[in-house]
């Protein structure tokens, strides 16, 4: 089993930055490749980020491209989003997932989710 736990959300005024950070225990070896989602009220968890077990290339959600960027440090467990020029529209709880061969952007391969960190955009 691979616990998640992720920290780093909060509010932030359109146009900050945020650092969300995923912390990995348990079988970390088992992690393989990690991604990002995030669920608002009402809507679908929806892909952001997902990065290999090595490392990139990485894959982002159309919506975040250019302003979001997914690492991870093995050697740390930890996967980190780093989002910049944040919009209201990104308002959501982010979750952390992994257990994946290769970097997916659907939800139902990962094995491992966390239990999320809110974001809130405000104008």
């Amino acid at each position: 089993q691979v616990q998640l736990v992720e920290s780093g959300g909060g509010l932030v005024q359109a146009g900050g930055s945020l650092r969300l950070s995923c912390a990995a225990s348990g079988r970390t070896l088992s992690t393989g490749a990690m991604g990002w989602f995030r669920q608002a009220p009402g809507k679908e968890r929806e892909f952001v980020a997902a990065i290999g077990w090595r490392g990139g290339p990485a894959e982002y959600g159309d919506s975040v491209k250019g302003r979001f960027t997914i690492s991870r440090d093995n050697a740390a467990n930890t996967v980190t989003l780093q989002m910049n020029s944040l919009k209201p529209e990104d308002t959501a709880t982010y979750y952390c997932a992994a257990g994946t061969f290769v970097p997916t952007t659907s939800v139902a391969p990962y094995k491992y989710w966390g239990q999320g960190t809110q974001v809130t955009v405000s104008l």
